[in-house]
């Protein structure tokens, strides 16, 4: 790769590598509002984290005496650690700006308000978790969710094969 190619790919943007993601948050919630939140963690988690592992279906966020801490995110022990090593379940400290806290306690006192974390990902070097603050979903809202999806899919398929066929 030439010099030039290498800084067009430099200024090309922020490079965002995901770890792990939790779709299923996504189907049993419904996402009012997302965050982005670094996170306190070992050198040896990071190693983990970097080698793509870590699990974060179970996971749920928390504001505590001020502090945002996520707990049951599971990054099992790095591989070549030694008495170094993690524990795979504890509870990880969150960082994000104190008024963010203060918004989120807010809205984390009305009733059936959670945060749910999203994805982690590494933004620039950095390990960051993506946080929605979510509603739970009932089984017939689910249902309306899959049926609006399907149908909207449907409809884009229409729309990309009427445009196939109006090319040619």
């Amino acid at each position: 790769m030439s010099k030039k190619q290498q800084e067009k790919v430099k200024h090309s943007g922020p490079e965002r590598s995901v770890v792990t993601t939790n779709r299923k948050a996504r189907h049993d919630y419904e996402i009012l509002d997302t965050y982005e939140a670094g996170m306190v963690l070992s050198g040896t988690e990071v190693k983990a984290l970097r080698q793509g592992r870590g699990n974060i279906v179970d996971a749920f966020a928390e504001i505590h005496n001020g502090e945002a801490r996520v707990h049951n995110f599971h990054i099992p022990e790095y591989d070549y650690g030694t008495w170094t090593n993690h524990p795979p379940r504890r509870i990880r400290k969150l960082l994000l700006h104190r008024g963010e806290i203060a918004k989120l306690a807010g809205r984390l006192d009305e009733s059936g308000i959670t945060l749910v974390p999203l994805s982690v990902y590494f933004l620039n070097g950095y390990a960051k978790m993506e946080l929605g603050l979510a509603r739970g979903r009932k089984n017939y809202d689910k249902r309306q969710a899959i049926a609006k999806r399907e149908s909207d899919r449907e409809i884009e398929r229409a729309m990309g094969r009427a445009a196939k066929r109006g090319g040619k």
